[in-house]
């Protein structure tokens, strides 16, 4: 159409497909990066499989090609979206150049059930991708290339249930169905650790809400118990600590009274001539005839007062 079509290294477009188990999924590939006209995308590289994904790309007129690793291999086309503007069109060729009619012609007529799975008779497969400056954001395409070997030249890879292809065991296990019967990602028998390690994320998320709404519950119900509880036994300590000081106030207060009588009989004792050497309650000092000592301790001294009163 007057534009140049530039042939594109394969290995800047669909690098290898990893286990999703290993933590890496396959890259997805966009045709509007594809199409940039540079030297290194005149080298087409082989590839063993990949996706491709249009996005209503407008005005590209490009060409990319892909080659097996072996001559006894060729591609399967097969579609997981094609929805395409009636002015787009996707030419897919048999072959390493855009020349000869294309094996299909592709555009809104076009459904993914109606195509099905297109299959090369040689190791090179060409794609063609012309689009005017109209679209929408629902067009484009999303197109799965993988290369097989077919059962009559045996397979020491992984073999496909439905055609029983041969295809990279690389691509077991990537989230991208390259055999075209989903037997590559068969979680049941050959992907068992993508489905375990789904039940582990969605265990962990159940009992991780669990727990929150758990906790949530307990501050909401018996939290404000605990308060309550923890602020009625900090009123008890204190009621506490103030009954014992007021008790060793009290105590002091009773003491010095005690002392102050028994100064006051003591003087009296003296005046009556009780006088000697000594101090007054000391243990030298002389009692006056017919008075018994008085008792041991404070108490017992005002005890004694009373008793020489009432005499």
């Amino acid at each position: 159409m007057g534009t140049s079509s530039p042939v594109v290294t394969v290995d800047t477009i669909v690098p290898m497909a990893r286990p999703i188990g290993a933590g890496d999924e396959l890259d997805t590939n966009y045709m509007d990066s594809l199409c940039k006209d540079h030297f290194l995308q005149r080298q087409y590289r082989k590839v063993d499989g990949g996706v491709l994904w249009s996005r209503n790309e407008r005005n590209l007129d490009c060409t990319v090609t892909f080659q097996t690793h072996s001559i006894l291999q060729r591609f399967m086309l097969h579609f997981d979206l094609l929805q395409l503007d009636c002015n787009d069109h996707l030419y897919v060729y048999d072959g390493a150049h855009a020349t000869a009619p294309p094996k299909a012609d592709l555009s809104c007529r076009n459904t993914k059930q109606q195509v099905g799975a297109l299959f090369t008779r040689s190791n090179f497969v060409t794609l063609k991708y012309v689009t005017d400056n109209w679209g929408t954001d629902a067009n484009g395409f999303r197109l799965v290339i993988t290369a097989v070997k077919d059962p009559k030249h045996g397979c020491k890879e992984f073999r496909c249930k439905q055609r029983e292809f041969c295809v990279s065991a690389d691509l077991t296990c990537d989230g991208v169905d390259h055999c075209a019967d989903g037997s590559d990602e068969d979680t049941a028998v050959l992907c068992p650790e993508t489905t375990t390690e789904l039940n582990t994320l969605n265990t962990t998320a159940t009992v991780d809400t669990t727990s929150a709404a758990n906790i949530t519950a307990d501050s909401g119900g018996s939290g404000a118990s605990g308060t309550w509880v923890a602020i009625g036994a900090g009123g008890v300590v204190l009621a506490a600590i103030v009954a014992v000081v007021a008790a060793c106030c009290a105590c002091r207060h009773r003491a010095n009274n005690q002392r102050t009588r028994l100064h006051s009989v003591q003087e009296m004792a003296s005046s009556n001539g009780g006088g000697g050497s000594g101090s007054a309650g000391g243990e030298g000092a002389t009692r006056l005839p017919g008075n018994p000592p008085p008792p041991a301790g404070p108490c017992g001294a005002a005890r004694a007062g009373r008793l020489r009163r009432a005499a």
